[in-house]
C-alpha cells in the first residue's frame, strides 16, 4: 500500500467523521481544509483514481455520508467437476475485459447472502444458493492494486440451483476454467490466491472461515 495513499484515506476519514460529528463553525472550516488536502494528496496518487482531479475525488468519498467505514463488498465462488478436474465459475467484467468471481457491492437494505446471490443471477444468470461463508478479507491485507476506499471482502462458496449462462451489461462472458488455466483477472476484485483458497474451503467444507 503507497504511503501517500494510505495516510491521505485516514485524513479523508477522520474529516468526513468529523464533519459529521462537529457543530461548530471554525471547526466545520479545519475539517472542509483538511479534506482539500488529502484529495489534492490523492490526486497525486494517480493510482488509486486515475486521471481524477481532487475535486472528483472529493465528491466520490463525499458520497459516503456519516461516520467513515469499510465498505462491504461480495464474491462467490462456484466449482463443478469437469472429468476429475476441478473448475471455477468467473465471468468477465465489461469495465476492463478481464475476468472475475461474480460480485459486487453489498447494497442497502440488503443482507450477505440476499447480496451474493442477486449478484451472482445478474452478472451469470444463474440462480446459486450460498453454502458456506469461507472468508471475510481486508482487501489491504491482499495483492490488490491500490483503490481509494477501504475495502472488507466477503467470499462465499455457492452451488448453483437452476439458471442458465446470460449477459449482463455488467458481463459479457460467462465460462468456468480449470484452475491451472485462468484467463486474465480484474485484480482488483479477485486474484489468483484467492480463488485458490476458495478451492480449499471447496475441498474441505468443515474448514473455519478464514478471517484477517
Amino acid at each position: 500500500m503507497p504511503p501517500t495513499l494510505d495516510l491521505a484515506r485516514k485524513l479523508l476519514a477522520l474529516a468526513q467523521s468529523g464533519l459529521h460529528f462537529t457543530r461548530d463553525a471554525y471547526d466545520k472550516e479545519r475539517y472542509e481544509e483538511i479534506s482539500r488536502i488529502a484529495s489534492e494528496l490523492l490526486a497525486a496518487e494517480s493510482a488509486a483514481v486515475p486521471g481524477a482531479t481532487s475535486e472528483v475525488i472529493l465528491d466520490l468519498w463525499r458520497q459516503d455520508k456519516g461516520y467513515v467505514t469499510p465498505k462491504i463488498e461480495v464474491r462467490g465462488a462456484i466449482f463443478r467437476e469437469n472429468g476429475g478436474i476441478s473448475e471455477i465459475l468467473l465471468v468477465r467484467e465489461t469495465i476492463d475485459g478481464k475476468w472475475t468471481l461474480p460480485g459486487g457491492w453489498v447494497d442497502v437494505n440488503e443482507g450477505p447472502r440476499q447480496a451474493i446471490e442477486k449478484e451472482i443471477v445478474q452478472e451469470s444468470g444463474y440462480i446459486a444458493e450460498v453454502v458456506k461463508l469461507a472468508a471475510v478479507y481486508d482487501k489491504l491485507r491482499h495483492d490488490h492494486p491500490p483503490s481509494l476506499f477501504h475495502t472488507w471482502k466477503l467470499f462465499f462458496l455457492c452451488e448453483i440451483r437452476g439458471g442458465q449462462p446470460t449477459l449482463s451489461l455488467e458481463t459479457d462472458g460467462i465460462e468456468f476454467f480449470a484452475l491451472d488455466s485462468l484467463p486474465e483477472l480484474s485484480m482488483s476484485r479477485t486474484t489468483p490466491a484467492q480463488i485458490a483458497r476458495m478451492h480449499v474451503h471447496y475441498c474441505n467444507r468443515d474448514l473455519p472461515t478464514d478471517v484477517d
